[in-house]
């Protein structure tokens, strides 16, 4: 954890970390294998003593799925969200059906569809909402936060595991496997790229069991665009690369009353959001957001 003005090294490997930033400055995480990260930015909600904040009532709380995960998989966080007084609501990518069956027949609907073309989507939804939300993404979903960030769109964010915005050069060897699987066809590029149970335990659910792994495999996991993780592998080859986020004002940081926070979470894969320990990954989440006030 650490408090304005404190430098931040690199992530241990096989560390799964949470991140929270605080004063609209987008923060930056850098993931080896198995190592999820979880990056917590808030706008201006400075550290507070004494009395409990007291968490805004219908706060508006935006979740952002990933590649090969349907938007239906944050179902349970969903559902705690909302008890916890929130107005939480998980939105799929552009072209994804209403679930994951639909998705499945029909991937030609989210083929084609980049960084930006995701980043949009989300910020037309968010200004639909009346309010800024908390943002909360994993994988993908997680470099989409901190574009949303950058842009001033969101109140707090939450990227869990996020993919390398431009800038990060340190990959794990299961996230480059994975991605593998589209970025070895350049025609992938235009298409909807699928996982087979292998690819998906490789990269998701080396933490698990086989039959966990599978389990989740068969529930949640769809087709995704390959466009973005050419972009993303491309990124520091690219002048303007829809992976670049807008850490310009990180110099605030020496002025400003940012928090910067890290969770851990030993011995975890990139399923977490959605495995057996999903729920000690969204309490930490939600407990700190009410810590702050948000």
């Amino acid at each position: 954890m650490t408090q304005p003005g404190d430098t931040q090294g690199d992530t241990p490997d096989n560390v799964p970390d949470i991140t929270v930033d605080t004063d609209n400055v987008p923060a930056t995480t850098v993931d080896t294998d198995n190592v999820p990260a979880t990056t917590v930015d808030t706008d201006n909600v400075p550290a507070t003593a004494g009395d409990a904040p007291v968490v805004p009532a219908g706060r508006p709380v935006v979740f952002i799925h990933g590649l090969w995960l349907h938007a239906s998989s944050w179902d349970p966080w969903v559902d705690l969200f909302r008890e916890a007084g929130y107005t939480p609501t998980a939105p799929g990518w552009p072209g994804d059906s209403d679930t994951v069956e639909e998705t499945r027949r029909d991937p030609s609907k989210v083929a084609n569809k980049g960084i930006d073309d995701v980043v949009d989507h989300y910020a037309q939804i968010i200004e639909g909402l009346g309010a800024k939300p908390i943002v909360i993404g994993h994988s993908f979903g997680g470099l989409m936060v901190q574009r949303l960030l950058g842009q001033d769109l969101a109140a707090a964010g939450v990227a869990i595991d996020p993919a390398p915005i431009k800038g990060v050069l340190a990959l794990p060897l299961s996230a480059l496997k994975v991605a593998s699987v589209a970025l070895r066809k350049p025609a992938n590029r235009r298409e909807a790229v699928a996982l087979t149970a292998e690819d998906f335990r490789y990269g998701f659910g080396n933490a698990l069991t086989e039959q966990e792994s599978n389990d989740l495999y068969e529930r949640w996991n769809i087709p995704s665009p390959g466009k973005p993780l050419f972009e993303a592998a491309l990124a520091n080859l690219t002048p303007h690369s829809p992976a670049k986020v807008n850490t310009g004002n990180r110099k605030l940081y020496h002025k400003s009353p940012a928090v910067t926070d890290f969770r851990d979470f030993e011995d975890r894969g990139h399923s977490l959001t959605i495995d057996h320990g999903w729920r000690e990954v969204a309490d930490t989440v939600l407990d700190w957001l009410k810590q702050r006030g948000v």
